[in-house]
């Protein structure tokens, strides 16, 4: 197990920021942390590389109890913050030889080399921090969670205030570096989440309010069941659809192609086809549309 936590409570004076928060992560799993603004995701992530004490519960990284007071279980943490912390007066290869002192690295320029060529810096190198672009800054932010080769990665908004370009470097990098990793990860770009994420966790207000898959998730909802396209090869009234037992709705998104809800819990593409025989309607398209983790996300926190 990389990460335990157990029912994790935090208040800031009157507001509760983590509300008796439970999970746990296995080892090699990307976990996308999700939540709104203020939900406690910071507070979390600062709770589990010891930077804040919980007010209650337990956390554990790698099977080290977590204590702000204590040093040793940080060793296993790689952490990137929201804020970068970087020198920008120092040169790449400069600061990260100081942050590998701080670990007591024995080959610190090997392995800033390593690092340096495993996060792209290599073009870049030969400059100071102050004169590199974000996506290289995050880069370079990146180097320094991974110069002691961690086994946990923690990172908060890592792909924050990029452009679509630099995210989409940044993304590559992250999804190669969790090949050997865990990695939890908090973002607001659900895109990000159903790229590079195997597992989604969310909460609300401090609480713990989904835990599960992409896929499973994906499948939560606190309105219409499934949903199933489906197209013919002619013209169909909506209402030979909707007036079926099993249907919830349904939504003509061009001629001949409807947008179904499902009113059972059931399947209802085995239903759908055998109505469709029964009619000799000719089917052209019949697939289950699964919902955006950015919709569940949505449904969850509003």
């Amino acid at each position: 197990m990389s990460i335990k936590v157990k029912e994790i409570s935090k208040n800031y004076g009157k507001q509760v920021a983590l509300d008796k928060v439970s999970f746990e992560i296995e080892s090699g799993q990307v976990v996308g942390f999700l939540g709104p603004n203020g939900a406690g995701k910071s507070t979390m992530m600062k709770i589990l590389t010891g930077y804040l004490p919980p007010d209650g519960g337990e956390a554990y990284v790698c099977g080290q109890k977590v204590e702000s007071e204590k040093t040793a279980f940080r060793s296993k943490i790689g952490y990137l913050p929201e804020h970068n912390p970087l020198y920008p007066e120092m040169y790449i290869r400069e600061y990260l030889r100081l942050v590998a002192g701080f670990y007591k690295l024995k080959n610190k320029k090997q392995r800033v080399e390593e690092v340096v060529e495993m996060t792209g810096l290599v073009p870049e190198v030969s400059k100071k921090i102050g004169a590199l672009s974000k996506g290289y800054r995050q880069r370079v932010g990146l180097a320094q969670a991974l110069i002691h080769d961690p086994e946990v990665l923690i990172l908060d908004e890592p792909t924050s205030g990029l452009d679509p370009n630099q995210l989409d470097e940044i993304r590559n990098l992250i999804t190669h570096i969790s090949t050997n990793k865990t990695v939890m990860l908090s973002t607001h770009i659900m895109q990000e989440v159903e790229a590079i994420c195997n597992r989604v966790i969310i909460i609300h207000n401090g609480k713990l309010v989904a835990d599960g898959s992409t896929s499973d998730i994906k499948k939560m909802s606190k309105g219409a069941g499934q949903q199933v396209l489906i197209q013919f090869s002619h013209k169909i009234k909506p209402e030979e659809i909707s007036a079926l037992p099993f249907v919830a709705s349904v939504s003509e998104i061009e001629a001949e192609q409807f947008l179904v809800a499902s009113s059972v819990d059931d399947d209802i593409r085995p239903l759908l086809f055998k109505v469709a025989v029964e009619n000799n309607w000719t089917l052209l398209t019949l697939s289950e549309q699964m919902r955006s983790v950015e919709n569940i996300f949505r449904e969850l926190t509003t």
